[in-house]
């Protein structure tokens, strides 16, 4: 058993690195990379998070609960995105009382205020999707380990479901860095981080055991956060500058793809 879920834990930093990887040499094509990607996070927000929510929290709270608890983990989202994270104000430098600035002076400097402001309102929004990523993913290597402790048979179902979709975590923890004028580089790191998340996800069930009422509020929760990354950042970048037919069916491939994958895991 523990031979096995070594095996599983290697092959989802595989499945992560290679989708993000994929991701990156394919950048000239990020919008179609990001149609897909948007497809694929809602995919899993739907498909995936929500029934497994519902399921797991069946006991004690009602479908009516577990969907507003999403609606919850929306909201979340959207203030740390619009208030707490993203908009932090810029302290004034010091300037020479002696000096009076030029009216085009204030201008560039107003204008470049406003580039810096930008880069890191991006930088913020995609550090704090792919955080959101990675986490989800740690808690991907979680389940599995959690469903080992059921059965083997479990275990083996649960994994085929994490391994599908941890490629395409892969290729939108990239996609949320590079939409958000992030470098490769820094892209290529969140990648590494989202590679070896699922992996300590996996080991950390050696010293815990967590009820299924919690871990199916924390899925809810990380669906609202899906719900939002997907429909809110990813799904309207990749048509900004490409609203086209192939960019649609993109999205829609990357819905089907993770809706096929929860389904063939389930039989």
């Amino acid at each position: 058993m523990t031979s096995t879920i070594l095996l599983i834990a290697l092959a989802t930093f595989i499945a992560t690195l290679c989708g993000g990887l994929l991701a990156l040499k394919f950048k000239d094509r990020l919008h179609l990379i990001l149609g897909f990607s948007a497809g694929a996070v809602l995919g899993v927000a739907f498909f995936d998070l929500l029934p497994e929510a519902i399921l797991l929290s069946a006991q004690k709270f009602d479908t009516a609960t577990v969907t507003s608890i999403v609606a919850l983990g929306f909201i979340i989202f959207m203030i740390l995105d619009r208030f707490v994270i993203l908009h932090g104000h810029h302290v004034e430098g010091n300037h020479d009382t002696n000096t009076r600035m030029s009216a085009n002076d204030t201008n560039n400097n107003e204008e470049h205020n406003h580039d810096e402001e930008d880069h890191e309102h991006s930088q913020s929004r995609g550090n704090l999707g792919a955080g959101s990523l990675a986490l989800h993913s740690f808690l991907d290597g979680a389940a599995i380990g959690l469903a080992f402790q059921v059965s083997l048979a479990v275990g083996a179902i649960v994994s085929v479901a994490v391994l599908v979709h941890d490629f395409s975590d892969g290729m939108n923890t990239v996609n949320v860095i590079l939409k958000n004028k992030g470098k490769d580089k820094k892209a290529f790191l969140w990648l590494i981080v989202d590679a070896f998340a699922p992996v300590l996800g996996v080991f950390s069930t050696l010293f815990f055991t967590l009820p299924e009422t919690a871990l199916g509020i924390i899925l809810a929760i990380f669906c609202g956060f899906f719900i939002y990354i997907g429909a809110s950042d990813l799904l309207p970048e990749s048509h900004h500058k490409h609203p086209n037919f192939l960019t649609t069916v993109m999205t829609i491939l990357g819905m089907a793809v993770l809706y096929m994958a929860v389904k063939l895991a389930g039989i």
